[in-house]
């Protein structure tokens, strides 16, 4: 029996070098403009999408640039993610990240997924 759910958690896993993480975003916008709450949860290579910089070395024509697609995430209320250990790996701590990016544990997102929230990962 499928259940309706408003919330939706993208997990990343795809870095700057990949064109899924632009097709991620776009997706996550996409949610948003369809009235879903959208978390993304940034692992492994993703993380390098929100460090300072990292998202301006990102673009896949025709899509918008990564850069673009994170700010408008974010400015329409999209939730970024960003995993302890794979941020603690790259030497990054909160500083290093775009303002808003919160460095948190899977725990946020399996909170979102208990309450019903629907999954995507890329």
């Amino acid at each position: 029996m499928a259940t309706e759910t408003d919330k939706l958690v993208i997990v990343m896993t795809r870095g700057i070098d990949s064109e899924v993480s632009s097709v991620g975003f776009t997706l996550a916008n996409g949610a948003i403009t369809a009235g879903l709450q959208v978390s993304v949860f940034l692992t492994s290579a993703a993380v390098d999408l929100v460090r300072k910089g990292g998202q301006a070395l990102t673009r896949v024509a025709p899509l918008e640039p990564l850069a673009d697609l994170i700010a408008s995430f974010q400015a329409r209320g999209g939730v970024i993610w960003v995993c302890p250990p794979c941020a603690a790996t790259r030497g990054y701590e909160a500083a290093d990240l775009l303002d808003g990016v919160v460095i948190t544990g899977a725990s946020a997102m399996f909170a979102q997924v208990r309450e019903g929230a629907a999954t995507l990962t890329f």
